[in-house]
């Protein structure tokens, strides 16, 4: 399992609700918490990954030894923000482009747990920033897009070379093609309703 990078399609398409917990998904949710670990993350939405699920895993520690703070969450949505915080942002599918993004201060989060139950948390600060980057993400949402006008426009020659580079491995046959990116996205996505 890798961590896609920008401008990999599976960024932009927002993600399917998850209708059952199985083994599949036990399995994929614990590579996507270490996949997390390698790359240094404090979060990982699903569609990170490529996979279409409303799903996210989170450590706001990083710390691998502190697994008292992984948590997991499955079709997760923000009910209420509250209050404002600007601070530097960055995203594992935007290896080394930091900027600073504002954010609400609070959010209040309705998901379900990995046993099925539904719960809500209120998270504050990093978590809450935390929060809100994964969720976007499987809105189809990327952090670029909520940077003001001069961080955008800061960003610009790094977005531009994450374009090149991506092409590029294309083109040396390390990525498939846009089309065979979507076929993927869209079998995975009907694997979903039927039995996988």
């Amino acid at each position: 399992m890798k961590v896609v990078h920008y401008p990999h399609p599976a960024l932009v398409h927002a993600t399917r609700p998850v209708p059952r917990i199985d083994k599949d998904l036990r399995i994929q949710v614990g590579q996507m918490i270490e996949t997390m670990y390698e790359a240094k993350g404090l979060g990982l939405a699903a569609n990170q990954v490529a996979l279409p699920y409303q799903l996210l895993v989170c450590n706001i520690s990083g710390d691998p030894n502190q697994k008292d703070q992984e948590e997991v969450y499955i079709n997760p949505v923000i009910v209420d923000r509250k209050g404002i915080q600007e601070d530097e942002e960055g995203c594992l599918s935007f290896p080394g482009l930091f900027q600073k993004v504002r954010r609400a201060k609070t959010v209040k989060v309705q998901a379900y747990n990995m046993q099925g139950e539904a719960v809500e948390i209120t998270a504050h600060d990093l978590a809450a920033r935390c929060w809100q980057h994964e969720i976007d993400h499987l809105n189809g949402i990327m952090f670029i897009a909520k940077m003001g006008p001069i961080a955008r426009l800061a960003s610009r020659g790094s977005l531009k070379a994450f374009e090149q580079e991506f092409r590029d491995a294309q083109k040396r046959g390390e990525i498939p093609p846009d089309a065979d990116l979507e076929k993927m996205r869209q079998a995975l996505e009907e694997g979903l309703n039927g039995h996988h």
